[in-house]
């Protein structure tokens, strides 16, 4: 029986041990990455926050969009209801497609979107919203739609505000 690694001349051992500890930690790197929502795609970044009770039945599904340079984002947005139980249709609330332009300078800026949630047959509401968005840089050439990004679900108490 034969140890391969005692084989391979002490030259190429010895290159194997920088390549090794460097894709070790590139998986500790990996694995400690904080998870969010945010997505990113050329130059610009759309983050779904959480949604946030503001004022009689209204609760705000902001988010923020944060580009370099001149660039058009085209943002989709989704609100819903979650519906917990056997059938798990969440309902849709309301959506919206908004158009931002941004600058030759990095620009970042909160959007606010005000829906009414309004349910009288109990008090509070979980909530939350799907984003999607694409971008056009100054060649006027669009990407791809980004995969939809959920923002994490809210119980609202909407009464009583």
């Amino acid at each position: 029986m034969s140890n391969t690694a005692t084989n391979r001349p002490a030259k190429a051992r010895r290159a194997l041990v920088p390549l090794v500890s460097l894709g070790l930690l590139g998986v500790s790197l990996a694995v400690a990455a904080p998870a969010n929502a945010e997505t990113s795609r050329n130059g610009c970044t759309v983050n779904p926050l959480d949604p946030k009770d503001v004022r009689g039945n209204d609760v705000d599904f902001r988010i923020t969009v944060d580009c370099n340079g001149p660039k058009t984002v085209e943002i989709r947005q989704r609100a819903y209801e979650d519906e917990r139980g056997p059938r798990h249709n969440d309902d849709l609330l309301a959506k919206r497609q908004v158009t931002e332009e941004f600058s030759h300078h990095d620009d970042a800026r909160t959007l606010h979107f005000y829906v009414d949630v309004r349910n009288h047959d109990r008090k509070g509401e979980e909530v939350y919203q799907l984003v999607s968005f694409r971008v056009e840089n100054h060649g006027g050439h669009w990407s791809d739609w980004t995969p939809w990004e959920k923002s994490a679900v809210v119980e609202v108490d909407h009464h009583g505000l």
